[in-house]
């Protein structure tokens, strides 16, 4: 009897051990909380909203399948000519046959006025539009990942300092005024914004 009481008190210790080790498993330490600080963060994505508001980088983040062209602002603002699309397949590339490489190539044209040109020249993808939008709609935008090309704001900020399209507009050509700034200032801005909790204006 006795032999069988000790059977029965291992086999129940053995049972109990691994939801002992269990219970002592430490717990994952919660994530961080995000601290947002309006005063620092609301000025730099200002610098940030100056620069994505700029015709030379809204121009191309269209709407809808037509690229705009224009003067430094929205008031001289128009569709681009010749029936230039965005393209069927919705790359941002044109249309077959009428390709933006068909005219825009690697480098701008020496000419004032004449066709800009960068790296890889296309339209934005229609998700990534802000063209006419208020600073909080598109700092709500830069901020989701199904409307900024599934970038974390991180990844936005490289995006913004390594692109070579993205770099065109500080240096749009003769005749054109450049986005205010530049591309290291730009970064730096948003990773302050970011740094701050990414906070976004009322309007």
């Amino acid at each position: 009897m006795i032999r069988l009481q000790t059977m029965l008190a291992v086999a129940a210790f053995a049972v109990a051990t691994p939801a002992l080790a269990q219970d002592a498993t430490p717990a994952a330490p919660a994530a961080p909380a995000i601290v947002v600080d309006e005063a620092v963060g609301l000025p730099a994505w200002d610098k940030v909203y100056k620069v994505f508001s700029h015709p030379r980088c809204a121009n191309c983040h269209s709407p809808d399948d037509r690229p705009r062209w224009s003067g430094p602002s929205y008031g001289a603002a128009r569709v681009h000519a010749f029936n230039v699309q965005r393209g069927v397949d919705g790359s941002g590339f044109g249309n077959t046959g009428l390709r933006c490489t068909t005219c825009h190539f690697d480098s701008n044209s020496a000419a004032p006025h004449g066709p800009p040109g960068a790296p890889n020249w296309h339209l934005a993808p229609v998700e990534m539009a802000w063209f006419g939008q208020t600073s909080a709609q598109i700092c709500a935008q830069i901020k989701d990942p199904a409307r900024n090309g599934g970038r974390t704001l991180d990844e936005v900020a490289e995006h913004v300092r390594t692109d070579g399209l993205v770099a065109w507009g500080w240096n749009p050509g003769p005749g054109r005024e450049a986005a205010p700034g530049s591309a290291e200032e730009t970064t730096a801005a948003l990773q302050q914004w970011a740094a701050a909790g990414a906070p976004c204006p009322s309007q």
